[in-house]
């Protein structure tokens, strides 16, 4: 009698267990480098109790922010390195290249509160002469008071 041989089946499916391995490590790098990423400048800010930016003039364009840290030296959030500081004359060439890709992109400058007022308006001719029409300043709101207790 010979003997019965029995076909294999070929089995089509794919194994998605080292695809899940891969994706969950991918998620714990993407947690950890998160926030390292979002840190940026250290910046004390000053407080004043000016009015909140208009959401919608963020919403078309992601602003232009150039940071001024308590030494005056001058941070562009645009470029290769956005925490390495830069000359006046790389601000004014990096602020004049986005300006003229979209002219109505919103301008802030984030100063320190300990950086010389010298130093802020010499940062504000550098992004005038690199074409920006309007500035604004980022600040902190003032610290809250506390309601006088009866």
């Amino acid at each position: 009698m010979p003997a019965v041989q029995r076909r294999r089946r070929l089995i089509g499916d794919i194994n998605v267990v080292p695809y899940i391995d891969v994706m969950l490590v991918l998620l714990i790098i993407f947690m950890v480098t998160a926030p390292l990423l979002t840190q940026g400048i250290r910046v004390e800010l000053p407080r004043a109790g000016a009015e909140p930016l208009d959401p919608e003039l963020l919403r078309e364009h992601d602003p232009l922010v150039l940071s001024i840290d308590a030494g005056g030296r001058l941070y562009l959030n645009v470029g290769g390195a956005p925490t390495q500081p830069l000359d006046d004359q790389t601000v004014s060439a990096r602020a004049a290249a986005v300006l003229r890709r979209a002219p109505d992109v919103p301008v802030l400058v984030k100063g320190d509160a300990a950086v010389s007022y010298g130093r802020v308006v010499e940062a504000l001719v550098i992004l005038q002469g690199a074409g920006a029409k309007k500035i604004g300043f980022l600040t902190d709101p003032p610290p809250r008071k506390r309601a006088a207790r009866r």
